[in-house]
């Protein structure tokens, strides 16, 4: 040890010394080496100072200080020598730069009392550079490895910046003067700025940032290798950790420093080829994400790239097509320029055949529009994706599809915002398109729009007047589609609230006897037929329904909620006062969710008094053309009949909020308007009051004041106003235990007559003749008169009708010259018909009413059915005189056949009809004018469909559907087709609810004539003597004539079995063969050539079910019913045994190989072997009906198109209360005995 010399001052150090004294003597020695500069003289002389401290001794001595006040040492050693360090073996330079390695995992703790030193040699070995003498041994990536991998563990909080740039200040020389750096010390840095170590150390990610940022330049060629190895080359090494996150990587480089990547991104196209999915699938989320964020130039620096990721959205794999469609929403938001692309590709996936696809689509324009509105608003072609998407065929797509056309309206309609009048306008289909989605056939579908109405097209949070004007607008811009819609929703939460209602009210008595039970399941059964599954909802409906017995508040509760005049705020709150004691709104709670979906249907959020009030207020400057008109937004022109039009319907489902003496004044004031519109609008609203509380008992003196102006409206108005008028003071005049204003029947109390009405008969029979300029007018005061009064006025009304009806006007010539403008054509409007010939057609109306009003006089009522059928058979010109015009014509036929079904809609007078003219009328299904035919049909399919099973036509009125197979118009067919669907389903449906409740009940259904009476499939004994005695069909075994009678027959048969769970192939059968066993009734049918047609017909028939449907040997299905053949269009053939005859050539079909030779004996082998069915012709008056209406079950709740009815109140000074169902037509209750 004498050969090393020391720095002044210091002292010799040697193994002997004890630890204290080495730290001392090193600490003298650190200070003096720290403070000598590179140009010492005598630098040279401490070399053997240097060996002698890289003695194995020094290096792992047991003290910590030592070593760290050695390493010092060394470091300024290297310092003052540099550039030429003193030492030469590679081993022992290997050996110290491990050995300073490890002491700098003293920076690990902050706190160390060392720290110092620690910091001090870091900065050392920074500043000078020390680790690039590694570069001159072989194996110094190993110490480059454990220094990086050192430098990112202890790197941590409570390190300056200073450190942190010493740490980068080390690390970056070996990176960028290296000639070649190794893979595992590259995948030491790049590992840090990957999950999870991104997140778990995010000071070693931002030292990895910056060293990288810093070294880029000479870490590109690097990196460009790297990844031309694992992406191209395919070569992965399982010992480098970053092969396994090769696409994070790339994306986090490419943050950190994007030129860095220009060379590897271009790469990836070989990975958007691939043949696995799985690699498509990593490379599209990645480059999906790095093309589509803000700020991302990648777009325009790799156009061809971008093209590739873009064909991605039509990748074979759907996983990656909805990643693609998932980006979309980024590319749209932060993007402009590439709007357009992105909107193609999601126009493309709109029609994915992957569900999942579509419903990303929707979700990512949705998306887009909830961040930024104005791109969504402003695009047509994302709207219209998402338009389209409202008629998906799964439901959660259809569902979010609706939410964000809603979610759009709202933010532009109901919220304060900056957008252009332009823009407004453009999105104001949206309310039209959620409302026709009520059209759609799930009860899933109904509720998201009935809530989608009250949230975001009139949200119910919004103050009264601003949601009037909401409503104003919207009911004021609707489509007709949608219009009906609206009332159809109304109307539906009228019928469920009074449904509820009924229930609740079942839960205020003490004793739960069973036949309480079975009525609570009865209504418990109606209202899960309300909701979704229906099955599951019943169990909760039940645990509901014994809440409500323990709980007097829940109890309350509901029936605050389902108050006829409850207010807006006070059903809102008390729905959040019982939804919190249902438990958490959680997914999984399913007794909340389902009890929620109940009430928000029954919730009366939209109107109360208040509102009302605001609306008519509105409603009455917008008539005055106020500026509020320019507010809602309407036409000026239009604004106040709109506004008077869903007033008209509010005041029929919302009866009770009408009810205060300044609403009723202020509705009567709007009368004074002079609008033709204005007065038939108002009167109907006041007789929907009138229906609820009649006005004679809130207030008499605002009926008197309204009488007066009505006996004007009466005698010198229009025919609409008239009509109203008299409506209006008739209802209004019934006290509230009289007539019965909110009644489903008539009562049968004697109905009050206002005094006015008195003055009005006389003043009709003083002046109605055909001089009168107000005739047409009168004629229809008298025919209301007569419909709702007809006993008060008997002997006046009934010599009107003879004598100023029918004799002088009716059957009255028209004279050669008239002084007129004649319409040209076979059809006009109805507006342009001549004057005299408009009080034709309003007394056609009349005849019909007065029938109906009488309901017994069935002398008068086979008058009546001669002279309309008269107008049907001389086509319109019941004279033959051939002055009428052809619309004249076809205006008058259609008004006289339509007048006869609305009187056969009535039972009693509507029953006198015989065969021949049942047949005539069918003709009018084939008239030669489309527009007659087509209005006949309407009328036909409302009058079948009016209300089961009280107030409808007749089963045999569906007979007219089969000649609708003649029928060259195929729009006109598909709507006639959809009626028989529609009838048909009603029909089935009122079957299925009387058969549940008879479960429920625990009652037995009888076995009687009125279930096949009902049964939709018994139309086919109405349809075919109706095709036979078509004029059309004259030859039964003529191949075209079989033809064409064979769609007429399909035309029927199709939609009954279109449904195999509904149809019975032994019903069929033995029907067929009992009309084979019978005849014609017509009298002049003698030569059997109507009953050889009839028989060919149930040939035709068998053939087509068999067919479709095959031999029914695997239907099981059957109806418990009897058929009874009507004794108007049937009777016995007076021989025995079955008939098997074949009546269409032989060779005219093949029954699935079968000879139609073999039709006959099918059908009897099938009739003699059923035993489920009674036949037998019957024609006595069958006893009083058992089955009840369904005019507010939920079936029937969905089926009428028109908003509410004019539900009249007819309750004659000596009329005969309606049964509880009408008598089956044209047999059972016609005079006659059993023939079997």
């Amino acid at each position: 040890m004498t050969d090393v010399r020391y720095p002044p001052g210091c002292r010799v150090l040697s193994e002997d010394l004890g630890t204290d004294e080495l730290i001392r003597r090193l600490k003298t020695l650190a200070h003096a080496l720290q403070a000598m500069g590179q140009d010492e003289k005598h630098v040279h002389d401490y070399i053997q100072l240097a060996l002698l401290l890289v003695d194995d001794y020094y290096l792992q001595h047991t003290s910590r200080d030592v070593q760290l006040l050695v390493a010092c040492c060394i470091a300024d050693i290297l310092r003052v020598f540099a550039p030429e360090a003193p030492y030469k073996d590679q081993d022992q330079i290997k050996t110290i730069f491990m050995f300073f390695i490890k002491q700098l995992n003293g920076l690990k703790d902050a706190k160390d009392a060392s720290f110092k030193r620690y910091f001090y040699l870091l900065e050392n070995l920074a500043y000078v550079k020390s680790f690039n003498m590694c570069f001159e041994i072989e194996d110094c990536q190993k110490i480059f490895c454990q220094l990086f991998s050192t430098m990112f563990k202890i790197i941590n909080d409570d390190h300056s910046t200073k450190v942190k740039n010493f740490m980068i200040d080390i690390m970056t020389p070996l990176i960028t003067e290296a000639d070649n750096l190794t893979t595992p010390a590259l995948d030491l840095i790049l590992i840090n700025i990957v999950e999870p170590q991104k997140s778990s150390n995010k000071h070693a990610y931002q030292l990895a940032e910056q060293l990288i940022q810093k070294t880029s330049y000479a870490l590109e060629p690097v990196i460009k290798m790297f990844f031309n190895q694992v992406l191209i080359m395919g070569k992965i090494d399982k010992n480098i950790a970053i092969t396994s996150k090769i696409y994070d990587l790339i994306y986090e480089l490419n943050q950190i420093s994007p030129n860095l990547m220009c060379s590897v991104l271009p790469q990836l196209e070989c990975k958007l080829k691939s043949t696995n999915d799985v690699e498509r699938m990593k490379a599209v989320s990645l480059l999906a994400q790095m093309f589509s964020e803000k700020d991302s130039q990648l777009s325009k620096k790799h156009p061809a790239l971008l093209r590739m990721l873009l064909g991605r959205f039509c990748d074979i794999a759907a996983a990656i097509r909805v990643k693609c469609v998932q980006s979309s929403m980024h590319f749209l938001l932060n993007h402009p320029h590439l709007r357009n692309d992105i909107i193609d590709c999601l126009r493309a996936r709109q029609h994915d055949s992957d569900e999942t696809v579509r419903y990303e689509v929707v979700m990512a324009i949705v998306a887009t529009a909830k961040r930024e509105f104005d791109i969504v608003c402003e695009s047509e072609d994302l709207l219209h994706i998402v338009r389209e998407r409202t008629l998906d065929k799964k439901f959660k797509i259809r569902k979010e599809a609706m939410n964000g056309l809603a979610f759009i309206y709202k933010k532009v309609k109901c919220e304060p915002n900056d957008l252009s009048e332009e823009v407004k306008e453009s999105v104001g289909w949206i309310k039209n398109k959620i409302l026709h989605g009520y059209y759609m056939p799930g009860i899933e579908d109904r509720l998201l729009v009935e809530r989608l109405l009250i949230t975001c097209l009139v949200p119910y949070k919004l103050p009264p007047d601003e949601r009037m004007k909401m409503l104003y607008h919207l009911l004021g811009t609707l489509d007709d589609n949608a219009m009906k819609a609206f009332m159809e929703i109304q109307k539906n939460q009228m019928k469920t609230r009074k449904t509820v209602s009924d229930w609740v009210k079942m839960h205020h008595t003490k004793e739960l006897t069973q036949k309480m039970q079975n009525q609570l399941n009865v209504k418990q059964a109606i209202i899960c037929k309300l909701l979704p599954d229906p099955i599951k909802a019943c169990e909760y409906i039940a645990k509901f329904s014994t809440n409500m017995r323990k709980d007097a508040i829940l109890l309350r509760y509901m029936e605050i909620i389902l108050k006829r005049d409850v207010s807006c705020k006070e059903c809102a709150d008390t729905m959040s006062l019982l939804l919190k004691k249902l438990g958490n709104p959680m997914a999984t709670n399913l007794y909340y969710n389902t009890v929620k979906m109940l009430i928000e249907r029954i919730a009366s959020v939209m109107v109360d008094k208040e509102s009302i009030g605001i609306l008519i207020s509105l409603i009455d400057q917008c008539m005055q053309r106020g500026k509020i008109v320019e507010e809602i937004g309407l036409p000026i022109d239009e604004a106040g009949e709109r506004g008077l039009k869903f007033l008209c319907m509010l005041s029929y489902i919302f009866s009770a909020h009408f009810f205060t003496d300044e609403t009723l004044q202020h509705m009567v004031a709007l009368l004074s308007h002079e609008e033709d519109y204005a007065a038939p609008l108002i009167l109907k609203a006041l007789a929907h009051l009138g229906r609820y509380h009649p006005i004679c008992d809130i207030n008499p003196t605002i009926l008197e004041a309204l009488a007066s102006i009505c006996k004007d409206f009466a005698l010198a108005g229009t025919v609409k106003q008239a009509k109203h008028a008299v409506r209006c003071i008739f209802v209004n005049s019934q006290t509230a235990d009289g007539a019965g204003a909110d009644t489903i029947t008539p009562s049968t109390k004697t109905p009050i007559i206002h005094p006015i009405f008195n003055e009005i008969v006389e003043t009709l029979r003083v002046t109605l003749s055909p001089k009168d300029p107000y005739q047409h007018t009168k004629i229809s005061t008298l025919g209301h008169i007569a419909y709702h009064m007809p006993q008060a006025f008997l002997t006046p009304v009934k010599n009107m009708i003879a004598r100023r009806v029918v004799k002088e006007l009716l059957i009255q010539g028209v004279s050669e010259k008239r002084n007129c403008t004649l319409p040209e054509g076979n059809w006009c409007e109805k507006e342009r018909l001549p004057a005299d010939t408009l009080c034709k057609l309003d007394a056609l109306k009349t005849m019909a009413r007065w029938l109906i009003g009488l309901r017994s006089d069935e002398h008068a009522a086979q008058k009546t059915f001669r002279m309309l059928i008269a107008f049907v058979n001389q086509r319109g010109d019941l004279l033959e005189q051939n002055r009428l015009c052809p619309a004249e014509k076809s205006w008058l036929r259609l008004s006289a056949a339509c007048a006869i079904l609305k009187i056969c809609e009535q039972k009693g007078v509507g029953d006198q009809y015989n065969a021949e003219q049942y047949y005539n009328l069918s003709q009018v299904m084939c008239d030669p004018v489309p527009e007659v035919r087509e209005m006949f049909a309407r009328k036909l399919h409302k009058g079948l469909g009016k209300g089961l099973p009280n107030k409808c036509l007749p089963l045999d009125f569906m007979g007219y559907y089969a000649l609708v197979g003649h029928e060259t118009d195929k729009r006109l067919c598909e709507v006639i087709r959809n009626y028989i669907e529609i009838d048909v389903n009603k029909r089935r449906d009122y079957l299925k609810t009387i058969a549940t409740m008879n479960i429920f009940l625990a009652t037995e259904c009888r076995n009687d004539a009125q279930t096949a009476y009902i049964l939709p499939d018994f139309m086919l004994a109405f349809a075919i003597p109706v095709i036979a005695h078509d004029p059309i069909f004259t030859d039964y075994q003529d191949r075209n004539q079989l033809k064409h009678v064979e769609k007429c027959l399909r035309f029927i048969l199709e939609p009954l079995m279109a449904k195999r769970e509904a149809f019975s192939y032994s019903f069929y059968t033995n029907l067929i063969q009992m009309i084979k066993n019978h005849q014609d009734t017509t009298p002049n049918a003698e030569d059997n050539s109507y009953n050889f047609k009839m028989y060919a017909l149930c040939d035709l028939a068998f053939y087509i079910i068999n067919s479709k449907i095959g031999d029914g040997s695997t239907s099981s299905n059957s109806f418990s019913v009897q058929i009874q053949l009507p004794e108007m269009y049937y009777k016995p053939s007076g021989k025995s045994g079955n008939n098997t005859k074949v009546y269409i050539p032989l060779d005219t079909y093949t029954l699935a190989s079968t000879p139609i030779s073999t039709v006959a004996k099918k059908i009897a082998s099938t009739a003699a072997s059923s035993t489920s069915l009674t036949m037998r012709l019957v024609g006595e008056k069958r006893p009083a009906d058992h089955l009840p209406s369904n005019e507010n079950s939920p079936t029937n709740a969905q089926d009428n198109n028109a908003p509410y009815e004019d539900n009249k109140v007819e309750t004659n000074a000596n009329s005969i209360a309606e049964p509880t169902t009408k008598r089956t037509r044209g047999n059972p209750l016609r005079t006659g005995k059993t023939v079997s």
